[in-house]
């Protein structure tokens, strides 16, 4: 019996396990594409606010028929609450819906490279929230990556504000319309992703659900900020789809569909998958920009490069083991 029952499990195991790398190689060309794909098909004519929420509801849509496909929409209407969806969603949506509009204002400001690099900054502010909000410690060896990783966020701010060969002549605008905001973006990450954590934890809410309700929060306190925004004022006077073309649709669409992958390889495969997912990304943005922009990675990214690729490696192989009580 026991041998009829390992070979009958074999099947499921190696269709999970084929799901899991579709996810993963997905999420990996659109996470190293989207930086790409955002500069060459949205203009700065395009006002922010309306692409992030072009965004949130993709993803809405998506989530929802996702959840259907699989069965479980009807379950979800009957145990969905009000008030437990402010509680788990409420506080993260607002603070994503933040962080995108800042990411959107990077992207705009730094070679894809950089911006992806420096993004990687978030890793960190997860760390950091995670113990503060959760308890959760780190290894001596995540540690150092962690400092790794700084090291390399310093380097590339340096080299960025600094360096003429950056993708604006201007150095100021660099730093403060390209890294300011990235960083600020990577801090909000670390912290959103920490209470999306407790709330999965606490509230057992599924990826989809989870999508769906912050995606609807942030997008309603994105159409309040209008109100008084610049954003809100250009809609009001040129229209919601000003500068809009038909290839806007692709990094709205893709960051979507990105949205919907992060949660599944979480859900499927957990951290490390998803750290492998963020190096390999890396080194999607550094091919795409060299094929497409005809120019190598500058000295500063050549030499923050391993120094992200290391500290991102260690940190997802060295994780921190308790200590056993000798009793």
């Amino acid at each position: 019996m026991p041998a009829t029952k390992s070979k009958g499990s074999m099947p499921s195991s190696r269709g999970s396990s084929s799901r899991v790398w579709l996810y993963s190689l997905l999420l990996t060309v659109q996470y190293g594409a989207q930086p790409l794909t955002t500069k060459r098909c949205i203009s700065r004519e395009v006002i922010v606010t309306s692409s992030v929420l072009a965004c949130e509801m993709a993803k809405v849509v998506f989530a929802i028929i996702l959840t259907a496909r699989e069965g479980g929409l009807r379950r979800l209407f009957k145990e969905w609450t009000l008030v437990g969806s402010l509680t788990a969603s409420g506080l993260p949506a607002a603070i994503y819906a933040l962080q995108n509009s800042l990411l959107q204002i990077s992207y705009r400001n730094l070679d894809s490279l950089t911006f992806s690099m420096l993004n990687q900054t978030k890793l960190f502010f997860t760390a950091l929230f995670t113990y503060i909000i959760l308890g959760h410690k780190q290894s001596i060896q995540q540690i150092g990556a962690l400092f790794l990783l700084i090291m390399a966020a310093v380097l590339l701010s340096v080299g960025e504000g600094s360096s003429k060969g950056s993708s604006n002549s201007d150095p100021d605008l660099v730093l403060f319309y390209g890294i300011v905001p990235v960083m600020v973006a990577s801090i909000l990450s670390g912290l959103a992703s920490s209470l999306c954590q407790w709330a999965s934890q606490v509230k057992k809410h599924s990826s989809y659900l989870m999508t769906v309700e912050m995606s609807i929060v942030g997008s309603l306190c994105l159409l309040a900020s209008t109100y008084k925004s610049p954003d809100g004022e250009a809609i009001r006077q040129h229209g919601f789809f000003y500068g809009w073309t038909p290839l806007t649709l692709i990094p709205v669409i893709s960051n979507a569909l990105g949205g919907i992958l992060v949660g599944l390889v979480t859900s499927h495969a957990g951290g490390v998958r998803k750290g492998f997912v963020i190096v390999s990304a890396l080194l999607v943005t550094a091919l795409l920009q060299f094929i497409f922009d005809g120019k190598p990675p500058s000295l500063y990214c050549l030499l923050a490069l391993p120094l992200v690729i290391t500290s991102i490696s260690i940190y997802q192989k060295y994780p921190y083991q308790a200590k056993k009580k000798v009793s």
